[in-house]
């Protein structure tokens, strides 16, 4: 029953979706990072639902960082941040009645009946909510360090964005975009679609990719702790991820060695590959190419439709229509969750490999 991410670097995820709050720890950070709570603020806000193609529920996010923070810098004590929820609505939820493709009958296995499941409980999106707070700690952390991580949708339903090009440029202008997307009439396109799935009480899915900029060859660890391996370990934790690929990814079986191998070249004193297929990864370990990754993001399951599932209380076959606040499509408030999880895997591999003061060596500086 662990709730905690990390070997070097580690976070803790607790709350519930209807409980007081929600909150996070991070434990293992170097002393003297700058903490920018603007930052902190901006990533929320980012994650925040503000559309009409987000949920209903709205949270001003009020985060309070209760420790391990002095002066603006990391004390490298713990790091506790807590987000109060202030807007619940527990009467549209009925216990007993499984939600298709929610975690509601898992739970009930796994927790024998004694879990919150107002609102979902810990298997909530809600909790995301300081998982980006205390992620956005970290990605100024590598920001600092010369590492940027940037995430767009790159398909929603039957539209398409255009894939990273530029990584390092892609990046930088994606922390100015409201809609998390690297062609502005691609963005338009999808908005029309999520709108569409939530007017015929349905949802919609897609593809998000994500990059990192800036990462030094060596880092990661063959076999088991491998960059892909932390990654992806870190990905799935997100609720309603169901797949990733790094670089070309599936792709790969369709093409020949000639076409898919990336070819190696000198520019000045710096190893480069001409192509990218391998997304910046060979044999679990960064080559100083772009780490580039898609992630498969599943329709939200919470429809306003009739369907088929079961009361697991009395078992019996029921139909249930969900009614509440839910969103359409969650790729859009996502991306910074998935910039957050990366944030969080980067800075355990990196402090293993160089040691937990790598990342305050800027702040020293």
């Amino acid at each position: 029953m662990k709730n905690t991410f990390g070997q070097s670097v580690t976070l803790t995820l607790f709350g519930e979706s209807h409980g007081p709050a929600v909150g996070a720890v991070l434990d293992g950070l170097a002393p003297g990072l700058t903490v920018d709570e603007a930052f902190i603020s901006r990533q929320l806000a980012r994650r925040r639902p503000t559309t009409a193609m987000d949920t209903a529920r709205r949270e001003a996010d009020h985060y309070q960082i209760l420790s391990g923070v002095f002066q603006g810098r990391t004390t490298g004590t713990p790091l506790a941040i807590v987000i109060p929820n202030e807007n619940t609505r527990s009467g549209d939820y009925t216990y007993g009645l499984a939600r298709p493709s929610h975690a509601d009958y898992a739970a009930y296995c796994k927790y024998h009946g004694y879990e919150d499941w107002r609102g979902g409980g810990h298997f909530s999106g809600r909790v995301t909510a300081a998982l980006v707070a205390a992620g956005a700690v970290l990605l100024s952390a590598l920001s600092a360090a010369g590492i940027t991580v940037g995430t767009h949708i790159l398909r929603c339903g039957a539209v398409w964005d255009r894939p990273f090009d530029d990584a390092a440029r892609d990046i930088a202008a994606l922390q100015n975009a409201a809609f998390p997307v690297l062609e502005d009439e691609t963005g338009e396109a999808m908005s029309r679609e999520i709108l569409h799935a939530k007017e015929q009480n349905d949802s919609v899915g897609g593809i998000t990719q994500t990059a990192v900029c800036g990462l030094s060859a060596g880092v990661g660890e063959p076999w088991f702790d491998s960059v892909e391996s932390v990654i992806s370990h870190a990905v799935f934790s997100v609720g309603g991820i169901k797949g990733i690929e790094f670089g070309s990814g599936f792709s790969a079986a369709g093409q020949y060695g000639s076409v898919f191998n990336d070819p190696l070249r000198m520019e000045g004193e710096r190893v480069v590959t001409a192509t990218n297929h391998n997304g910046g990864v060979n044999g679990g370990i960064t080559n100083g190419m772009p780490v580039v990754f898609q992630c498969v993001v599943k329709p939200t399951p919470s429809i306003a439709r009739s369907q088929q599932t079961v009361d697991f209380l009395h078992g019996e076959n029921a139909e249930l229509t969900i009614h509440g606040r839910h969103d359409p499509a969650i790729i859009r408030r996502v991306c910074p969750v998935l910039d957050s999880v990366t944030a969080l895997a980067l800075c355990d591999l990196l402090t293993q490999r160089y040691g937990t003061d790598y990342l305050a060596k800027e702040a020293r500086t």
